[in-house]
């Protein structure tokens, strides 16, 4: 994975939902390298200075030849406009290809549209921790896309780490502030770094619609990328077995 370097999240949340896969299909197992882009808060400015490096980030993770590489930065591929998913993971892919790396290359960006794509959804709500600003951006991106954004909450946390820090249960109380009366899915955590694995499930059994985040669609996207049935235990609709890729 390719992470900002003040994220605490992916790298918990992504390898607990592949180990509770392990526990069903103990045959796939996982290991997970990462390397670290600079950024401390979530602003238009730090946001474009990390992706500057991204190129350094993927060539070092060229070295340990992985399978796949996840980059795990959704805001701020989608602060940076339409489509811009595409353009990054081709900027990362030529830079591992430099280097004889052939691994598939994913965002959490693009993984999202395509998990809730994936769940037939045309219709979200989504809960993010930035700025109401910086969630526009979001839901435009998400709209760009062809999928229409019914309502969003803003948290309104402009520090990382403080991100980071916010407990995954007070989302449980969080999405009944949002109008799902005409939503298909609800999308908890639109940031990698906001955490809710915890309450995935338990929304999506009070709200009775399936739920996503950035993270579990990023497990999604590893999942099939390999080759592998995208299921793990306890995680949402989109992850439930037995979804085709």
């Amino acid at each position: 994975m390719i992470v900002p370097s003040s994220n605490l999240t992916m790298e918990t949340e992504l390898p607990r939902m592949l180990r509770d896969r392990e526990s069903v299909a103990p045959q796939d197992r996982f290991v997970f390298h990462s390397s670290r882009m600079r950024m401390k808060h979530v602003t238009p400015e730090q946001l474009k200075a990390m992706n500057a490096q991204t190129e350094r980030a993927a060539l070092e993770l060229a070295d340990a030849r992985p399978d796949v590489v996840a980059t795990a930065c959704l805001v701020a591929i989608m602060a940076q406009g339409p489509g811009h998913h595409c353009v990054a993971e081709d900027e990362i892919t030529a830079a591992l290809r430099s280097e004889g790396a052939r691994a598939p290359v994913i965002s959490s960006a693009g993984a999202l549209l395509d998990g809730i794509r994936a769940l037939g959804a045309a219709r979200v709500a989504i809960i993010t921790p930035y700025m109401k600003p910086l969630t526009g951006l979001v839901a435009d991106y998400i709209e760009d896309a062809g999928i229409e954004v019914v309502d969003a909450l803003s948290l309104e946390v402009p520090d990382n780490l403080a991100v980071a820090r916010l407990d995954p249960a007070d989302l449980r109380d969080h999405w009944r502030r949002l109008d799902l009366g005409r939503a298909d899915a609800l999308v908890l955590s639109a940031c990698v770094q906001m955490p809710s694995l915890a309450s995935v499930q338990a929304v999506e059994d009070a709200a009775g619609l399936p739920v996503l985040s950035a993270a579990t669609a990023t497990a999604y996207r590893i999942l099939t990328e390999l080759g592998l049935p995208p299921w793990v235990p306890g995680a949402g609709s989109l992850l439930r077995e037995p979804r085709r890729a």
